[in-house]
């Protein structure tokens, strides 16, 4: 696969089957991604790789915690509610899933188990906690090379044949993705990266968000007409 067709193809992926994906492939998925630029090559980031038991732990205790109304545990600030055209994109792109697996606006049921699929990391069979030196935090740069870092992550995946999704839910308990997977309090810890072979027959799986032209978001200054 070319770069311009895992850029164009990629898409998040949320139903994965239970094949294993190996220490190996792996391996080679994020020596590419590590190829990531950054800021005066500061590299900030680390990777903890989770499967098997040490992430069927974090999937239960981020599960227990949210659904006993512990309040999110993050080591970033959290982000306000979108609002304006922001919120817009938000429920569009919340449409376009719950039409495609048929869950009704007034199926709570249903809405709060796709919620709790979020939290559980989508079943995927491995998870990857993307973090980076704390003595970065205020360094708004550090988060910026690090979410570089982490699209590279994505895109060698699918290039490879595997499906991921960046997942803030899964490591919002943070407090037990530390403790489980032994992650060094000189580390923040901004995100995690679901990730697993692709389930054909998991319908959400064909949603592509729906991305603006570049006309709307780019301008061309100095160029001939």
């Amino acid at each position: 696969m070319d770069l311009e067709q895992a850029m164009q193809e990629r898409r998040s992926i949320r139903g994965f089957t239970d094949k294993p994906v190996s220490q190996e492939l792996l391996q080679d998925i994020i020596a590419l991604a590590n190829r990531a630029p950054s800021s005066m090559n500061t590299q900030p980031w680390h990777l903890h790789v989770l499967t098997g038991e040490p992430l069927d732990q974090v999937r239960k205790g981020n599960t227990e915690r949210m659904l006993d109304g512990t309040p999110p545990n993050r080591d970033i600030e959290d982000y306000a509610a979108y609002a304006g055209e922001h919120r817009a994109r938000q429920i569009e792109i919340a449409v376009q899933l719950f039409e495609a697996m048929g869950i009704e606006r007034n199926d709570k049921e249903r809405r709060q188990d796709w919620v709790m699929r979020g939290f559980r990391q989508f079943d995927a069979p491995v998870s990857i906690v993307v973090c980076f030196d704390r003595s970065l935090l205020d360094n708004t740069i550090a988060h910026f090379d690090t979410g570089a870092m982490t699209y590279g992550l994505v895109l060698a995946a699918w290039s490879k044949g595997l499906g991921a999704v960046i997942n803030g839910q899964g490591i919002m308990q943070t407090p037990v993705v530390r403790e489980v997977a032994k992650i060094p309090e000189d580390q923040i810890i901004l995100t995690c990266v679901a990730l697993g072979w692709p389930d054909e027959e998991f319908v959400a799986n064909t949603v592509v968000s729906r991305r603006r032209p570049i006309e709307n978001t780019t301008r061309f200054l100095g160029f001939a007409e």
